[in-house]
C-alpha cells in the first residue's frame, strides 16, 4: 500500500496511472482482509504479490513526480532499531499523510472517495479527506500493523538523531523542513 501511496501522492493532473493505482488498492485491501482470515487462501495471497509486483515495477509512476518521504522516515527509524521495512512504513504512514493532507487536499478527497467509498455529500473537503485517511487508518490496524513508532522502540530522546537522519525528498506535495519531520515523528509515537 505503501508504494503504490508513494507515487499516487503527488502531481494534481488526472493522471491514468491514478486510476491503475486506485484499482491496486481496492485489491489490496480486499485481498488482504482475506488472507488475515485465512492465510492459506491462494489466490488471495497471489493477488497481495500481485499488487505488490504492480506498486513497484513503475507503471503508476509513470507521469508522476512521486513523493517516496514515508520511506524516508521509516528508513531513519529502521537505522535506529530492529523493526522490519513494513514496519516503519506503517507506524510514520498515517501521520505524514495528515501532515501533508492539506497541501494536497483535492487527490485525498479523491483517495477517499475512490478507494474507500467515502460519500462525500454533505461534508467538506478536508471532512471527506480526513474520513479516508480513518478508513486506512481502521483496515491497517484491522490486519494488525504496527501504527507507531515507539512500539518499535523508539522514544522521545531518539527523534532529533532520527530526524537528522532522515532524507528530504521533494515530489510530493510538501517539501518538509527538519522541524516538520521532528513534529512528524513526535505524532508517530
Amino acid at each position: 500500500m505503501n508504494h503504490i501511496c508513494e507515487q499516487y501522492f503527488s502531481g494534481d493532473d488526472d493522471n491514468t496511472s491514478d486510476y491503475i493505482s486506485e484499482g491496486l488498492m481496492k485489491s489490496l485491501i480486499h485481498s488482504s482482509r482475506i488472507a488475515v482470515k485465512n492465510p492459506q487462501d491462494y489466490e488471495a495471497r497471489s493477488n497481495i504479490m500481485w499488487t505488490a509486483t504492480w506498486a513497484l515495477n513503475t507503471l503508476v509512476a509513470k507521469g508522476k513526480t512521486t513523493d517516496w518521504m514515508v520511506h524516508m522516515l521509516g528508513q531513519a527509524v529502521g537505522a535506529y532499531t530492529d523493526a522490519t521495512h513494513g514496519m516503519t512504513l506503517s507506524a510514520v504512514s498515517l501521520p505524514y499523510y495528515k501532515y501533508i493532507m492539506p497541501y494536497g487536499l483535492d487527490k485525498f478527497v479523491i483517495f477517499a472517495t475512490h478507494v474507500w467509498g467515502v460519500n462525500p455529500n454533505g461534508k467538506s473537503k478536508e471532512e471527506v479527506a480526513i474520513e479516508g485517511l480513518k478508513a486506512m487508518e481502521d483496515w491497517m490496524n484491522e490486519l494488525g500493523l504496527v501504527m507507531n513508532i515507539s512500539d518499535l522502540g523508539v522514544n522521545e530522546e531518539m527523534i532529533e538523531g532520527i530526524a537528522a537522519s532522515t532524507l528530504i525528498m521533494n515530489g510530493g506535495y510538501k517539501v518538509l523542513t527538519r522541524d516538520e519531520i521532528i513534529q512528524i515523528f513526535k505524532k508517530c509515537l
